[in-house]
């Protein structure tokens, strides 16, 4: 039998629904970060996001068990729709706006992997973090969705309006008008700088 860490996500699916539990902590594994970092971006709050990442998992391994996936291993996006659609669960629930902004205790940045870089390396890597922060707190809710989700993600456009229940185009869009707004902001950023 093939290593867990060798398999894809479709064969690893497969394994766990044989009853191999090393399978599903493998996904569990090669996925966390990103699936915790996309619902800590949308509920900004950690105690929050390791209960829905707990309760994405706990879904994930009940649909497993009772036969309900049919991705043709496309897993990470199966994964991340299951926690997309409980943040706003939770914030129906809450009758709260998905998408909140960060305080100053706390920035969403905090959870995103520092390699490790020297001094000077390290200010212009805090000085970009910071700019992209400022620049995405600033875009409107639906469009902040969709940079999150391609860029922290990594999600494809498809995947993106599959989870999102609307159109390509309109992710696309989504997306387009976020980048002309950052760079429209960053330019008034440079003038207000200069002058």
């Amino acid at each position: 039998m093939d290593k867990p860490h060798l398999m894809d996500d479709k064969d690893l699916v497969s394994l766990y629904q044989t009853g191999d539990q090393s399978a599903i902590t493998e996904l569990i594994e090669r996925y966390k970060q990103r699936i915790y970092t996309a619902i800590f971006f949308l509920v900004k709050d950690r105690e929050l996001a390791e209960d829905l990442f707990q309760e994405t998992f706990i879904k994930i391994i009940s649909s497993l068990r009772k036969g309900h996936y049919n991705e043709q291993g496309k897993f990470l996006p199966w994964a991340l729709r299951i926690s997309h659609n409980l943040v706003i669960d939770h914030f129906r629930k809450e009758k709260l706006m998905p998408l909140q902004r960060d305080s100053d205790e706390f920035s969403v940045f905090d959870v995103l992997p520092h390699n490790e870089r020297n001094p000077e390396e390290r200010i212009i890597q805090d000085e970009k973090v910071a700019l992209v922060h400022s620049l995405l707190d600033r875009l409107p809710s639906d469009q902040r969705e969709v940079v999150i989700l391609r860029h922290y993600a990594n999600m494809s456009f498809k995947d993106i309006s599959k989870m999102l229940d609307i159109n390509i185009n309109t992710a696309l869009g989504r997306m387009h008008y976020a980048i002309l707004k950052m760079r429209e902001m960053m330019g008034k950023d440079q003038v207000s700088i200069k002058g």
